[in-house]
């Protein structure tokens, strides 16, 4: 039967959400900053482009080790000494004398960045209750997203010491995290390794999870999600922004803006409705407004209807990112798997990789309105591949 009370959120929830804030703020400061270092060193345009190239294809190829390390050593390890890779590395990147030491010290942080990721994703969702597995996920977005908005607030101030600054400011708010998350952990089983556990659940390997039809439309899902939400939204809008409305770097941050504000507005709600009304639902509807809000973005008009576009995109966002990490939680079941869990972070960082490459290349030969097209039939694909399997979540409510 199901309850409507409200289930008490482990601790650990609430440390991983404060380490997510601390990281997103830090990386907020740092991120515009990053292209603009790499140009000090007399390289190309693309060359500074290639190191959020290099980061995220990093993250991408060392997934199936971070699934690895978080199964052997725990998430209390794993994100630790993750985190403090991405953080020696960052402020090394503030001493860099070269192009090739930089993009050497970000990849070394695409490394630590996938470990303390799939670490934190999977102690979230082994400890979040089955009732507020949606709220847990929301919460933690919430987390990135208020760090991603007050970042380049910071940021603002932090660049007016220099380009090496952003990076030594990210340096400290790593280590805060790190010492905030280690600290909050040091005395939870649940987060220590798997010998010093007293779960009766085995583990779930990559092979099992890939045998649960819920599994392979999530890995679908979540690399649709990332094409569009951490490719093409990134990379593209801004593109289309500076292109067709010949507008500069500050009119392309208010169209992002709006995104951002849409998924706001949403985001605590959507975690609610996940868990009252089931993953189905949110995935549904979410999807839906994904991929209209894409496939009608190219047609904006100006640059009013271009930010009402993102904002509706955002919302649709916010409806479909809680209820996959939460479908990632019923596939898992309170079980470890650190190789489940990377295989889902996997899918993402292949989307947020691959998309931009794509859909760049789709405007160059055939225009914005086909690469913007190709996003939304990907989300289209993936909001078919939620209509053909059941909801997990809603199966569990109606047992006795």
């Amino acid at each position: 039967m199901t309850t409507t009370s409200k289930p008490k959120l482990p601790f650990e929830v609430w440390a991983l959400v404060a380490g997510a804030f601390t990281v997103a703020l830090g990386y907020g400061v740092v991120a515009p900053a990053i292209p603009q270092f790499a140009l000090e060193f007399g390289v190309s345009n693309f060359a500074a482009s290639a190191i959020v190239s290099a980061f995220a294809g990093m993250r991408l190829v060392s997934a199936p080790l971070a699934g690895w390390v978080v199964g052997r050593f725990g998430e209390r390890a794993s994100y630790t000494v993750g985190i403090l890779i991405v953080a020696v590395s960052t402020g090394a990147a503030a001493l860099a004398q070269d192009y090739t030491q930089f993009v050497v010290l970000r990849g070394a942080g695409g490394v630590g960045s996938t470990m303390f990721t799939v670490a934190a994703t999977a102690l979230l969702v082994k400890l979040s209750p089955p009732n507020a597995r949606g709220r847990v996920a929301s919460l933690n977005a919430a987390g990135f997203l208020l760090g991603g908005l007050l970042g380049p607030v910071f940021g603002g101030i932090v660049a007016g010491f220099g380009l090496r600054a952003p990076f030594v400011f990210y340096f400290f708010m790593l280590i805060v995290a790190a010492s905030v998350v280690a600290i909050a952990l040091r005395n939870s089983k649940a987060a220590g390794a798997p010998s010093t556990q007293n779960s009766q659940l085995q583990p779930m390997s990559f092979g099992a999870a890939l045998r649960i039809p819920q599994y392979r439309s999530l890995l679908l899902s979540v690399f649709s999600f990332g094409w569009s939400s951490f490719g093409v939204r990134v990379s593209i809008v801004p593109i289309f922004v500076a292109v067709v409305f010949s507008g500069d770097a500050a009119m392309a941050a208010w169209v992002l803006a709006a995104y951002a504000a849409g998924n706001a507005i949403l985001i605590f709600p959507s975690g609610r409705w996940t868990d009252s009304l089931g993953r189905k639902p949110l995935l549904i509807t979410g999807m839906i407004v994904l991929a209209v809000s894409y496939a009608a973005f190219p047609a904006s008009p100006n640059m009013l209807v271009a930010m009402l576009a993102m904002f509706v995109a955002g919302a649709g966002s916010a409806l479909a990112n809680p209820a996959q990490q939460a479908v990632l939680a019923d596939v898992l079941g309170g079980r470890s798997g650190g190789g489940v869990v990377a295989g889902y972070s996997m899918a993402s960082d292949l989307g947020g990789v691959l998309g931009p490459l794509v859909a760049g290349a789709i405007v160059d030969f055939a225009g914005f309105g086909w690469a913007f097209g190709v996003t939304a039939i990907l989300l289209t694909l993936a909001l078919g591949g939620w209509t053909l399997v059941s909801d997990m979540h809603a199966k569990r409510a109606t047992q006795p």
